[in-house]
């Protein structure tokens, strides 16, 4: 059965910066979990922040500049919090490596998970093209990433490597 490794926010957890949850849809969890097996792991809480905690974004650059020294997080209250991400990128590539997960589900937008889009760090809710942290530290061991917008492609890329036959359906 394969492995996926899925925002814990996107599973229901309470683990988001603003206490609150975004899970997916019942029926959508309920045809990953019958045909992989979903590991819960949130980078932030992971790298050690609380929840709730301000709101972060990466400042000067995307996930690929944190991971070279280029860029930083801040949170709301102009508080550094790059390390904290870093620590909790980290602890998720040990998790996809001790599990040979190959596939992620991440949460679009965030500073750890966002797979196309983030904050521009300005914390004006402006949204620019870039990665999370996390998902550039993953996309770079060569785990493919998914948002919660790209059900559909994770559904057919799982559908073709089954040997089950079509068992996914896409709840579009």
């Amino acid at each position: 059965m394969e492995k996926i490794l899925i925002s814990a926010c996107l599973a229901g957890d309470l683990v988001r910066y603003d206490n609150q949850r975004k899970p997916l849809d019942p029926t959508v969890l309920e045809q990953l979990e019958a045909n992989a097996l979903l590991v819960k792991a949130c980078p932030e809480v992971a790298g050690g922040l609380p929840v709730p905690r301000p709101p972060a974004e990466i400042v000067n650059g995307s996930g690929e500049d944190v991971l070279n020294g280029g860029a930083r997080i801040l949170n709301a209250l102009g508080e550094d919090v790059t390390q904290a991400f870093k620590k909790g990128a980290e602890r998720i590539l040990n998790i996809i490596h001790k599990y040979g997960i190959k596939y992620a589900l991440l949460k679009e937008k965030s500073p750890s998970c966002g797979s196309h889009f983030i904050y521009s760090g300005t914390f004006e809710k402006k949204l620019i093209s870039g990665r999370g942290i996390t998902t550039a530290l993953l996309a770079s061991n060569n785990v493919s990433i998914f948002s919660e917008n790209e059900i559909e492609d994770l559904f057919i890329l799982l559908n073709r490597n089954s040997d089950r036959g079509k068992l996914l359906k896409s709840s579009k």
